[in-house]
């Protein structure tokens, strides 16, 4: 989640008048942080929401963006409230991701610069499934287990020599200031691929890593039906996110649907 402040200065000199001390010179360029930017612009939501702050601090350089040698400020990240009353759940998102259509979600959010960080939710469809509690899926360990077995196989590829590590690091559950239930998963997954898939000898076939990243997931049963709030980022920035990635989670609650 990150954000870019610019250099503003002025850029000229004083001629001073005859037989007087030169002028006073122009005082050094100020940088402009985006936590300003962030704090003048406030466009709406897409549902009902409020704003909620919350500090966010990054350093980073994108001279692929043409801000050569501007360091990124640490600004005030805000929140969004996001609230679908039809499917019945809420959560918050970081101001600055954008909306995604057409992703396959119910909703997709995701992080205009680190474009491997995003949220979605997934909801069970409400004519096939009838979940009356989260301990339907079992404990947090059986169900992370199914959602790590969910993910593996959406990632599933034909291509030659793609191999895949993944492992559970963490699971938890809660009951959360509305009463209900809630599990909290979290994996990392690893891709392989071989920089010559074709090549005949396995000397020659060498595994590279293609991505390395986390996936969050919370898990909630309401209106007879199983949400899950995803979010994924790349590990070597995590770390980084955690603390922004760890708000949204918790906020997600599940609410009662209007038919």
């Amino acid at each position: 989640m990150a954000a870019t402040a610019s250099t503003i200065g002025t850029m000229g000199s004083t001629f001073p008048p005859p037989r007087r001390a030169p002028a006073t010179p122009p005082p050094p360029h100020r940088r402009l942080s985006t936590a300003r930017l962030c704090q003048e612009e406030k466009p709406s939501c897409l549902c009902p929401s409020s704003h909620v702050d919350a500090p966010h601090s990054r350093a980073a350089i994108f001279p692929q963006l043409g801000f050569d040698g501007v360091s990124i400020a640490e600004p005030l990240n805000e929140f969004k409230e996001y609230i679908d009353i039809f499917d019945g759940y809420t959560l918050l998102y970081p101001k600055n991701w954008i909306q995604v259509r057409g992703a396959g979600a119910d909703i997709f959010f995701r992080d205009p610069f680190v474009l491997d960080e995003n949220l979605s939710v997934e909801l069970s469809s409400p004519s096939s499934s009838r979940y009356k509690t989260l301990e339907d899926l079992g404990p947090p360990q059986a169900a992370a287990e199914k959602v790590l077995k969910q993910y593996l196989t959406e990632f599933m590829s034909t291509r030659l020599g793609v191999r895949r590590e993944s492992s559970i690091l963490s699971t938890s559950s809660r009951i959360a200031d509305d009463g209900k239930l809630y599990y909290q998963v979290e994996v990392n997954i690893k891709s392989y691929a071989n920089n010559n898939e074709l090549a005949v000898m396995p000397q020659d076939r060498i595994a590279r890593l293609e991505w390395d990243r986390r996936y969050l997931s919370v898990l909630g049963v309401g209106n007879n039906r199983l949400y899950e709030l995803r979010l994924q980022t790349p590990e070597g920035v995590f770390l980084d996110e955690e603390k922004d990635l760890r708000q949204v989670m918790d906020s997600f609650r599940v609410i009662n649907s209007v038919d």
